[in-house]
Order: C-alpha cells, then structure tokens, then sequence
C-alpha cells in the first residue's frame, strides 16, 4: 500500500527599479535573465487553466515560467494569465508535470521522453488505474497531491505504490475571512455538459431544484460557478463574480455537486451539503466532508438548517495543510527538474 508522507496537523489551517539607470527602453530578449526553472503542465483538461493559476504568484516571485501545453491556441482566452504553448512551439523547459493520465497528458509525456516528469494532483481523480498510466509511470521521478486523501486516490488512479509528498492546495493559500451575510447561501455548481476541454458531473436538475427550495425558504442563493459551467442555467439568481472559495466568505452554508472545492470550502469554515445524483462517482473524501448528502431536493432546507463542518481529523486528510502550499509544491518540483543551471532555490 503507498505511503502518503504529510505536515503536521498544526499546519492545517494555519519589480524593483535598477540603480540610477536613466534609459526606460527593455532590455534586448538576449539580456533579459532566463527564468530560475522552467516548467511544462499537461492537465487532463487542456485547455482549463484554472488549476493553474493559483501557482503563478509563487512562480513569479522565484523567476521561473511555468507554460500550459495545450493541443492548439484556437480555445485559448487571450486574457488568460496562464501562459501556453502547443506541442509545435515547446519552449525550453526542465520538468513536464502531468496533473492526470488521459488522453493529454500521455500525448505530451510521449511527445517529450527526455524531459524529467512528475505528476502532480491539482484535482480530484477516481481510484481507479487510468489507461494511460501504464506508459509512464515507471519514468515518474515525484508525485504530489494535496491532501493524504487526494494521494490515495491518486495513487489508485496512477496505479503506483511510490511515496506520495503531501503539499497541500495551493488555492488555500489565501483562505478567504469569513464575513457571513444572513440566510446566504452558496450553490456550488459542476459542469453540466461536456465539451472539448473535459467532461460534466450529473446532479445538475436535483441542484437546480434544491436551490429553488431554499430560496422559497427565504435563503439567499449565490452561486459558484464551476470555470466551464454554462451561466444561463443559473441567472436567476445572484452569479458570484469571484472564484467559489472567496464566496464562501459571505455564507452561512454551502450545498452543491461534490468536487474539488469541497474541502476548500470546509477549509475556509463554511459546512458542505452534498447533492448525490445515483450516477455521480467521487472519492469517498469528497463526501466525508459533506454534513449531509441528499439526493433529493425536499432534502435541502433541513440538510442546510442542520450543517455543520467536519471533525478536524477528516478535514485534515481531505484538504492537508494550509499555508505555503504553492511553494511546497514548487520545492517538490525543484528536487526534480532538470539542472541546466544552478540555481533552483526553495523557498525562502
């Protein structure tokens, strides 16, 4: 069975201007410093960066770059801060990190066998051996994930029994200050249909239904949409404008489709309901969390009356520590990455 190693349960939820230069032309491309590590990502979902984003702050602060491979530029916002590149314009890099084993992410390890690779969890993966996995798993030089419970799931997925670093997520890295507004309360959406950047989750209608529940209950409903949810289904009520996590500072309760930000939301103090669609598969962690699961939508206003957040140690396993999580992944990275120079430091 692996071994899941992991921080200390306390840690739970715990450009300068040079010198007197006088001209304000850049600096030619040739003398601009190269980036301290160079990072490729190849996620399950390629053209959703969303996972990624919440590592760049940490990235820019040490000087590496770190570049989405996506199949083509045609699905790329143009304001997306996540930087990309396809499989014909690769630029330099020292470590590929694969966040899944589908179609993608197999197409670019192969693309790339000279790359040193590791493989990172950056979102939930059933327990079950990917196709893919086989093709690479022997070449894996690290795998992280976020929680204990994450690095088990993700292990089963990768069919590995190697030691998984426990580093936790880096979206809690600025857990939001709970500001709760009376009788609010936080619908958290999945993706409804698939598209060419990844699947749905089913549950939408009992959702649907248990929000009309609760707003006939006088509650408030503001909704977290999921990055790839369609935003009709939901405009009746109010649209978050920021990610569902900094939502969840204005909530008394949460219920929604069980996902990855599950345990975040826990994390942040805000109780989860579960809406369980019979045909909805998860790992056992995200429903562990849930004060109650439903699956039915006269269920709601009693589930969400009666919420309440998970014992500490079940929070623990599902969301590992809090804090300094972005840089303790990139310090996993940095023990693997190609040394073309000498200078990958950690964390200060």
């Amino acid at each position: 069975m692996e071994q899941v190693r992991g921080l200390s349960r306390r840690a739970l939820l715990a450009g300068a201007v040079g010198g007197a230069a006088t001209l304000s032309l850049a600096a030619p491309a040739w003398a601009r410093p190269k980036p301290r590590a160079r990072v490729l990502v190849a996620t399950n979902e390629p053209w959703g960066t969303y996972h990624v984003k919440p590592l760049l702050a940490a990235a820019e602060r040490r000087g590496w770059a770190i570049t989405q491979l996506v199949p083509d530029l045609g699905s790329v916002d143009p304001a997306d801060p996540v930087p990309v590149a396809t499989l014909d314009d690769v630029p330099e890099a020292d470590l590929l990190v694969i966040t899944g084993a589908a179609d993608w992410p197999a197409e670019c390890a192969a693309a790339l066998p000279r790359l040193p690779l590791a493989a990172t969890s950056l979102a939930y993966l059933n327990p079950v051996e990917a196709p893919h996995a086989e093709e690479f798993r022997r070449r894996l030089k690290m795998i992280t994930s976020s929680s204990p419970a994450e690095g088990r799931a993700f292990a089963a997925y990768l069919g590995s029994h190697r030691r998984i670093r426990v580093v936790g997520s880096p979206q809690t890295d600025s857990l939001p200050v709970r500001a709760p507004e009376p009788g609010t309360v936080l619908v958290l959406t999945s993706v409804t249909y698939p598209d060419q950047t990844g699947g749905a989750a089913p549950g939408t209608q009992l959702l649907l239904d248990a929000a009309e529940r609760l707003q006939a209950d006088g509650r408030h409903i503001l909704v977290g949409l999921h990055p790839r949810e369609d935003p009709k289904l939901w405009s009746r009520y109010e649209l978050s404008t920021v990610p569902s996590l900094q939502a969840s500072a204005r909530a008394e309760a949460a219920i929604g489709i069980p996902g990855t930000v599950f345990p975040l939301i826990a994390a942040a103090g805000v109780p989860v309901v579960g809406c369980v669609d019979p045909a909805l598969t998860v790992p056992d962690y995200l429903l562990d969390v849930c004060s109650a699961t439903i699956d039915d939508p006269a269920e709601a206003v009693p589930a969400i009356k009666d919420a309440k957040l998970p014992d500490e140690d079940v929070l623990y396993d599902a969301v590992g520590p809090v804090g300094g999580s972005a840089d303790r992944l990139l310090d996993a990275w940095a023990k693997v990455a190609r040394r073309t120079r000498n200078d990958l430091p950690h964390a200060a």
